[in-house]
């Protein structure tokens, strides 16, 4: 009896200890990936802003989970995630094979090279200025977790919806669905400098609604500054704009 609970104590305690430890060995990895050459002036120059460790920190980044990043645009996430799973994880990236084939040079890169593409069956629609979709297959499952940052405002319509669902079926069971945006004022109707901006309460509802609890949310890029009046490429909030983070969870 006395070695049963010997044992039963000892599992419990490697059971705690475990996601310390993974945690640590993620953090050195994104602080060293940080640190690689191929990252840009451009690159760095947005760090303090963007605050990758303490972001990818508060997603619950390990570096053995399967993550799928929609929307890698010139890499700046990419460059950060792929040395960090390549070894224990896998990073998958999807957009359109136009824009992705324009990262050619980059995932050339060593510390790339494991990275799989994703070409997805979507276009951009000039008039609605927003993405439009042909299907919403992200050929991937069981991931542990999804990021959408700073692409939710570029969702329209029905598309919405059915994308949050295809993110639900390929996340496993406790996986994450990590988004990020620039903040909108609730209920605040379109126009010209708010195309680039999303309505965070509409977020939760939607994103809700197609299935996942929301797991936590995160005031890091919270900028008082910012008057939510101007679009988010004008001189006097570029790089600076208040954004909304929240981590939802596909319920187990």
């Amino acid at each position: 009896m006395k070695n049963a609970l010997l044992i039963a104590a000892t599992a419990a305690a490697l059971s705690l200890a475990f996601p310390a430890v993974a945690a640590d060995r993620t953090t050195e990895k994104v602080q060293a990936a940080l640190a690689l050459a191929y990252r840009t002036e451009a690159d760095t120059r947005r760090d303090a802003n963007r605050a990758p460790l303490q972001a990818l920190q508060f997603m619950g980044l390990r570096d053995d989970m399967k993550v799928f990043e929609f929307g890698p645009g010139a890499g700046w996430y990419t460059k950060i995630l792929a040395p960090v799973l390549k070894d224990e994880g896998e990073l998958i990236i999807g957009y359109k094979k136009e824009w992705i084939d324009e990262l050619a040079d980059l995932l050339a890169e060593p510390e790339l090279s494991a990275v799989r593409r994703v070409n997805l069956d979507m276009d951009w629609d000039s008039e609605l200025y927003a993405f439009s979709f042909n299907s919403m297959d992200f050929d991937a499952e069981g991931l542990d977790m999804f990021l959408n940052i700073r692409e939710y405002h570029n969702l329209h319509g029905g598309d919405r919806m059915a994308f949050n669902r295809a993110v639900f079926e390929a996340l496993k069971p406790g996986g994450r669905y990590v988004v990020v945006d620039h903040s909108r004022r609730h209920m605040q109707p379109d126009g010209p400098e708010n195309v680039r901006r999303e309505d965070p309460v509409k977020v939760l509802v939607e994103v809700q609604s197609a299935g996942f609890d929301l797991l936590d949310y995160s005031d890091m890029f919270y900028r008082l500054d910012d008057s939510l009046e101007y679009e988010v490429g004008r001189r006097t909030v570029a790089g600076n704009t208040d954004r909304f983070f929240f981590v939802f969870t596909k319920p187990e």
